[in-house]
């Protein structure tokens, strides 16, 4: 080999992997940080389903009784609380099991106890004021979790105020739930002055007697406020804002589906909703909105009678993980495997287990998901070229191409006629441009997420918000631990 050959081929080495780098990178770096994370917190858990607890194990074991430690006892905790403050002790999915729990439970359960109407009305008229800030005769380029944040911000304040949403509480819920969404992602560090400002809000607001929904004595009144921040402002506007995203990604990069669903809008409402539905459990299947959620036993539970988990133990149960297996474990998006197969029998569990705190919005959910999802469709076609996984952390990027109604479509081949419009539709060079770019979005995204995340580990640890708050309870506050 001459001399010149050698720079020549470290030339080209260095060319390829630099090309590459949107492909094998951020996965490297995802790798690394979840090593990092590690390192720092320890290991600890026994996942579900693993080694020790199946598949076919997962909902007996997640409906267990004795599975029912939330926070105190788990080093994780101490992250979650970080993520999710202030006030994470009133955080109702954080809460250990006991009357305290049983309290705000069913205090969230009455604000959510809303007909299908009022629900459907509430994210409908939501939808329409903000899709009425957009033009209405041109192509807009959007993030989809940012696009539909403010809909549920409007939506969740009247559900709980019983009154419309004014712009200066909007526009504090959006803040504060962009910045606990934006933390858990790593992609940013958090802001407690941001999410601080919505907790004097609510707090003023107990303290008026204008707040409609108040926790009973001997929740104070500072408890109060948390609650509302923690279960509607944080969890419900965050995990509705990714539900939406994913869900109207799925739409747009499916042309069938997407013809479909317009079709369906313009025919009897019940047809439309079946195929909506069939849509979002669909998507739901594909991206779970739930990660790992982490238990504590506070009794042994017998797996099989070779296995028992002993008291104590940290159960970290992969709803991902549980939705690879069984008769829909593939990854193809496929909304008509509903018409052949259960939720039970295809493991799928979008709101968790019912015996175990499963999410208290199951109910109204769906059906304000759908509500959206025809408000945008009636108005736009969606379009989009990117990488659509589970974290998202690029927030959904999408063209919405203003549509005209799906009966002035002309005859040919779903994929062609998908999307229908008004207007030009973005052309190759346009969806070349955003999948490009977003590949390489994805490679700065991945190392500031490396940083970042291992910012907060450490700082999350230095603080143990979770350990500290049990260390300084007295004995009789603690929930009790069986033997």
């Amino acid at each position: 080999m001459t001399g010149l050959a050698v720079p020549v081929l470290l030339a080209v080495a260095a060319a390829a992997a630099l090309w590459t780098l949107p492909r094998w990178l951020p996965p490297a770096v995802i790798w690394l940080r979840q090593w990092v994370f590690a390192r720092v917190n320890g290991t600890e858990g026994i996942p579900v389903p693993g080694p020790l607890v199946g598949a076919e194990h997962f909902e007996k074991v997640y409906a267990n009784p004795a599975a029912d430690g939330r926070s105190r006892g788990a080093g994780l905790s101490d992250l979650f609380w970080y993520w999710l403050a202030p006030g994470p002790h009133m955080h109702q999915e954080h809460l250990e099991p006991g009357e305290r729990y049983r309290t705000v439970a069913r205090a969230t359960r009455r604000v959510l106890a809303v007909s299908h109407d009022r629900s459907t009305e509430l994210a409908a008229e939501a939808a329409r004021r903000q899709l009425d800030r957009l033009p209405a005769d041109r192509v807009s380029r959007v993030r989809l979790r940012d696009l539909t944040m403010p809909i549920w911000a409007e939506a969740y304040y009247e559900l709980v105020f019983g009154e419309p949403c004014p712009p200066d509480a909007r526009a504090l819920i959006v803040a504060n739930a962009d910045d606990v969404v934006t933390a858990l992602k790593c992609c940013g560090l958090r802001h407690m002055d941001r999410r601080d400002r919505l907790t004097r809000y609510l707090r003023a607001r107990v303290d008026a007697g204008t707040s409609p929904v108040v926790l009973p004595e001997p929740f104070t009144a500072q408890e109060t406020a948390w609650w509302l921040q923690g279960a509607f402002f944080n969890t419900a506007v965050v995990q509705m804002s990714e539900a939406m995203a994913h869900l109207l990604l799925a739409i747009a990069q499916h042309p069938p589906t997407q013809l479909a669903l317009r079709r369906a809008l313009d025919g009897p409402a019940a047809d439309a909703d079946r195929l909506l539905d069939r849509v979002i459990d669909e998507t739901m299947r594909v991206h779970p909105l739930f990660g790992v959620a982490h238990r504590i036993t506070s009794a042994p539970i017998e797996v099989t009678p070779d296995v028992t988990l002993p008291t104590g133990s940290v159960l970290l149960f992969n709803y991902l993980a549980y939705q690879r297996t069984g008769p829909a474990a593939d990854e193809d998006f496929d909304p008509d495997r509903w018409l052949r197969l259960s939720r039970r029998e295809a493991h799928f569990l979008p709101f968790g287990v019912t015996a175990n705190r499963a999410c208290p919005a199951r109910g109204v959910a769906p059906v304000m998901m759908r509500a959206v999802t025809r408000e945008v469709l009636r108005r736009y076609a969606l379009v989009s070229s990117v990488r659509h996984d589970r974290s998202l952390p690029s927030r959904g990027p999408c063209y919405l191409v203003p549509a005209r109604p799906p009966a002035d479509a002309v005859a040919g081949p779903p994929a062609d006629a998908a999307v229908v419009t008004a207007g030009a539709a973005p052309g190759r060079l346009r969806l070349w441009s955003m999948r490009t770019g977003e590949r390489w979005a994805d490679v700065w995204c991945s190392l500031v997420q490396l940083v970042l995340g291992t910012v907060m580990v450490l700082h999350a640890r230095r603080l143990r918000l979770c350990a500290n708050h049990f260390d300084r309870a007295e004995p009789s506050t603690l929930p009790h631990r069986s033997p």
